[in-house]
């Protein structure tokens, strides 16, 4: 059974310093607490900079004692993430789970990830591979999928927002339901005019 107070007051903790963060989460559908969406900026000096990355994130009935899943939809070349399926290898998020880590931690444990490659441990050995062997082409092809998919997602996002505001809809309502609905402007207007 999910304990659902320490999962509100972690999407709390975590809305409350998503501005200095650059990481936020909240739910992806209507209610249900075991199914978040999550958000971590790119981190300055990387390849990944400027970029906006989507994480899909299910907790376990067993949470916080077992660890959330957690898996990139956003594309992102990384050795140590999934090129094809955003599958992630990160040891906080098996075996070294700990119940006093939260999903603040594991989002920002993300987002150093991104700062600091581990291409010894891949979870893409193509991109480890080119990591280790030609870095000037790694850190290019990184920005062209920053660029790509992160980016332009970002971008796009933006452009849905400001269409939302302009009809009367608070913006940090709009931003948020936006993100619950993984970006569907539509499925998001749905759900501004319903509720």
């Amino acid at each position: 059974m999910l304990d659902v107070s320490r999962i509100q007051k972690e999407l709390t903790e975590i809305e409350r310093d998503k501005k200095t963060s650059g990481i936020s989460a909240n739910l992806c559908g209507d209610s249900d607490l075991a199914h978040l969406c999550g958000t971590i900026a790119g981190p300055m000096g990387t390849p990944y900079e400027g970029g906006l990355f989507q994480i899909d994130i299910r907790l376990p009935a067993a949470y916080p004692f077992e660890p959330p899943k957690m898996q990139f939809m956003t594309k992102v070349w990384h050795p140590n993430i999934s090129s094809q399926n955003g599958a992630i290898c990160l040891d906080i998020l098996k075996d070294q789970w700990s119940p006093a880590l939260t999903l603040k931690t594991a989002l920002l444990s993300l987002q150093a990830l991104l700062s600091a490659p581990e291409p010894d441990d891949p979870q893409d050995a193509v991109v480890a591979q080119q990591f280790r062997r030609d870095y000037a082409t790694y850190v290019s092809t990184a920005r062209y999928w920053t660029e790509a998919f992160a980016k332009g997602a970002y971008l796009g996002m933006e452009e849905k927002v400001q269409k939302l505001v302009e009809m009367g809809f608070p913006e940090d309502m709009v931003r948020t339901t936006l993100e619950q609905c993984g970006g569907d402007e539509n499925m998001a207007l749905e759900k501004l005019c319903s509720g």
